[in-house]
């Protein structure tokens, strides 16, 4: 049903975070905090990310499993 990405591109879109996270830094001191922790977060998803099934839906499995 989902289909997971080649390793290469888990390396491109983590590598893209890194760079994005790295040169906003110094911005994204100056700006407020709301700001701050939406582009933190939507980085966060996209490195999460290692297939076409959704973030969420792949950490409520993970939740699940931790709990029974």
């Amino acid at each position: 049903m989902y289909t997971r990405y080649s390793p290469l591109r888990i390396f491109v879109r983590r590598t893209f975070v890194v760079t994005v996270g790295v040169v906003t830094f110094p911005v994204m001191m100056f700006t407020a905090m709301e700001t701050r922790s939406r582009l933190y977060s939507y980085l966060h998803r996209v490195w999460l990310k290692t297939s076409t099934k959704p973030v969420w839906l792949t950490q409520t499995e993970l939740a699940a499993q931790h709990l029974y």
